[in-house]
């Protein structure tokens, strides 16, 4: 394991040198290794002549990056966060005003996997604080509070130095602060996230600003504006696919009709392939003896966790649908794979089909959803990541070649056909629009019961296929 330290600097040459003998001297969970990742944001005294010196004396251990020109907090981080190469990250403030010596604390619930983010909270006393402005305190309070409420949490820290985040997830969340406002933002994208967030007590040895503190009211206000800012935005993506798969968990009516119209053909013992976020997972693990959901993305299923944390029949597994070794724990066994938009996102389509059939228990059954029409395909199937879209007798084939028995060939949604040619062949788009989305998922209840008398072709094809 590796856990990269995010150090940004603003003229700091005082304590940056004291800081960074105390952050390699730190100790760590047993198996894991640290790299320092400094940011300097143009400081105008020693402070990077400083680092240089510290850096010679300790090779291979220290990067040293330079911003110009200054840019703020948030800015530098973003850089620390883009040339980090660790498995977790840990914020650390060129100050002195909290001690490395608490990382332990903080990284357990990550090495552990209970947790996606950790935050220090200086008001769960259960260390000493030193004790200074009531003004200060007051307003991370009412900013901590405000945060709160619009994202649905109840930290007591908000504001704290002292974040710790499994890497992949925070180099998975675009951040746009400059500032101090990165705090209330990547709070707001974790909730939004459904991270699983702990808080820990830490110790606090806060400095005046005679000492060098820099955080004053213009940021307090700053911090309401990001908090206003990103409560209203679903900018917590940085992939456009996993965008529009968040897209998605907002629309559950239209998630209902297509659980409704696949779970007639599941058994009792499932292995649902590219689960994703859960969002039909949590609709068709409900009475199934047991449920293996899987991912090749261990953020889905992070967030997948946290959404079904209480289902005793949900098991979780990273597979990759194209490796056949990730199969073997489950060959034979299951009477049911169920997959969902995914086959047309790999390439090799017929070796993943071939994979489920391998899992089946003989008479099992392969309910496989592809997008229909190769002459729909346009730049909302690029961003998704898709190699193709099928006709019917394409799909019936490659079933086929994998051994599959077709039961029959669904077809679904014919609705959103000519909205989807719109978005990706006229207007050229990559996301799904939020609006039109929505009207489509309240409609639906509409739209299930007259979708098989539009003329046209559906926007997917579902096969049922049996393995003999």
């Amino acid at each position: 394991m590796l856990l990269s330290i995010l150090i940004p600097v603003y003229n700091e040459e005082e304590f940056v040198t004291a800081l960074l003998d105390r952050v390699v001297n730190a100790p760590l969970p047993e198996g894991m290794d640290r790299e320092l990742v400094v940011v300097d944001d143009s400081s105008r005294d020693r402070s990077v002549e400083m680092i240089e010196e510290f850096q010679r004396r300790h090779p291979n251990l220290i990067r040293l990056f330079r911003q110009t020109p200054n840019q703020g907090k948030g800015a530098a981080l973003r850089r620390a966060i883009q040339e980090a190469q660790g498995d977790f990250a840990i914020v650390q403030d060129a100050d002195l005003e909290y001690d490395p010596r608490e990382y332990p604390r903080l990284l357990a619930p990550l090495v552990d996997g209970r947790a996606d983010a950790v935050y220090g909270s200086r008001f769960v006393v259960a260390g000493e604080r030193r004790v200074l402005y009531f003004w200060h305190a007051l307003a991370n309070h009412i900013l901590t509070t405000m945060c709160n409420l619009v994202s649905d949490l109840n930290l007591t820290d908000m504001e704290t130095c002292y974040k710790a985040f499994r890497m992949p997830l925070l180099k998975s969340i675009p951040l746009r602060s400059n500032r101090f406002g990165f705090e209330p933002e990547i709070t707001i994208k974790l909730s939004k996230r459904q991270a699983r967030i702990y808080e820990t007590p830490i110790s606090y040895h806060g400095r005046t600003y005679e000492e060098g503190k820099k955080i004053g009211l213009k940021d307090a206000f700053d911090a309401l504006y990001v908090i206003t800012r990103f409560a209203l935005s679903n900018d917590i993506y940085s992939d456009e696919g996993q965008e529009i798969l968040h897209c998605f968990s907002g629309a559950p009516r239209f998630n209902t009709w297509l659980a409704d119209t696949v779970r007639p053909y599941l058994g009792n013992s499932v292995l649902e392939v590219g689960a994703g976020i859960g969002n039909l997972t949590r609709l068709l693990v409900k009475g199934r003896k047991r449920y293996v959901a899987s991912d090749l993305d261990d953020q889905h299923l992070g967030r997948l966790q946290v959404r079904l944390h209480q289902r005793p029949n949900l098991a979780v597994h990273v597979i990759d649908a194209e490796k056949a070794a990730h199969f073997e724990p489950f060959r034979g066994q299951m009477d049911t794979v169920v997959c969902l938009n995914v086959v047309e996102h790999l390439a090799d389509d017929l070796g993943a089909l071939r994979n489920f059939h391998s899992a089946l228990a003989p008479g099992g059954r392969a309910v496989i959803l592809v997008p229909e029409g190769p002459s729909l395909f346009g730049t909302l199937d690029e961003a998704l990541g898709h190699h193709r879209r099928y006709t019917e007798a394409q799909f019936r084939q490659r079933m086929q070649e994998a051994g599959f028995e077709i039961e029959r060939v669904l077809h679904f949604n014919r609705v959103s056909r000519p909205g989807w040619y719109f978005n990706a062949r006229v207007l050229k788009r990559r996301v799904i629009s939020p609006f039109q989305l929505a009207l489509i998922n309240r409609t639906v209840g509409i739209w299930r019961k007259v979708d098989h008398l539009f003329p046209w072709k559906p926007t997917s094809l579902i096969a049922i296929g049996r393995k003999s």
